[in-house]
């Protein structure tokens, strides 16, 4: 009986490290990449206007994670008040996103840029995603769209 009680506690033990060691991955002022702060970031609804004038911006920006690649977390997309997510990779695939930080807000920090996402990279992230073959198959156009490389990411 003494036995069973120990490898219970033992268990119980290992489980709620496990746990601790999640919720930690959870947890506000996490940082993924370089080290960054939240000092001075643009709200990605600023963005755009920033970059009228330019093809690429240093920036620092801020918005909430309405998505994170299903596969590996090697992008995610920013909530945008045009309706039209912003897509975030990280600098030379030196990092991945969590998956559980959609619905957090953080600040990257990087080169944003205005390009155009051809149709086979839209289907590419589509499937990422996870979508059904006949929405991938619906993409049948580029976009012109803001694309923001991250060196840094801090979850708020």
């Amino acid at each position: 009986m003494m036995m069973k009680k120990i490898i219970l506690a033992i268990v119980f033990l290992i489980s709620a490290n496990v746990y601790a060691q999640e919720v930690k991955k959870a947890v506000s002022g996490v940082t993924y990449g370089k080290t960054i702060d939240s000092k001075n970031a643009l709200a990605v609804d600023a963005l755009k206007s920033k970059m009228n004038s330019t093809e690429a911006l240093n920036a620092k920006v801020t918005g909430k994670v309405l998505e994170v690649c299903s596969k590996k977390g090697c992008w995610m997309k920013l909530e945008n008040a045009n309706g039209e997510p912003m897509r975030v990779t990280f600098k030379d695939y030196g990092f991945f996103m969590p998956e559980n930080i959609v619905g957090k807000n953080v600040v990257i920090k990087g080169i944003s840029k205005v390009k155009t996402t051809s149709v086979a990279e839209l289907k590419h992230y589509a499937e990422d995603a996870g979508k059904s073959k006949e929405e991938i198959a619906k993409i049948n156009t580029p976009k012109q769209e803001i694309s923001f490389e991250a060196e840094g990411v801090l979850v708020l």
